[in-house]
């Protein structure tokens, strides 16, 4: 899967595109990195010649990632929603 990998100080986020499994810990080891974002400046640097690679043999994009990809013209497509599914109301009775 493409992921955000976050990176920088406290107050100023920097995120890496990489490629982890799934269900793999945030910290954990990526197999490999595949760009940078940063928001606050909207720098991007990606290698697209990599994602396509990784795209091609099935991994597929976060949401974010995804869109990130849309508007730099890497991928052509709609955007996903960043929906979550947020916790149910408890009913009180």
């Amino acid at each position: 899967m493409l992921k955000f990998q976050r990176v920088g100080r406290t107050n100023d986020p920097a995120f890496r595109v990489v490629v982890k499994e799934k269900r793999s810990k945030p910290k954990s080891g990526e197999l490999e990195t595949l760009g940078s974002y940063h928001p606050k400046t909207k720098a991007t640097v990606l290698k697209n010649e990599r994602i396509l690679y990784w795209l091609s043999k099935g991994a597929k994009a976060t949401p974010r990632v995804h869109n990130l990809l849309l508007k730099n013209k890497v991928i052509e497509g709609k955007k996903m929603s960043l929906k979550t599914a947020g916790k149910k109301a408890v009913e009180t009775k």
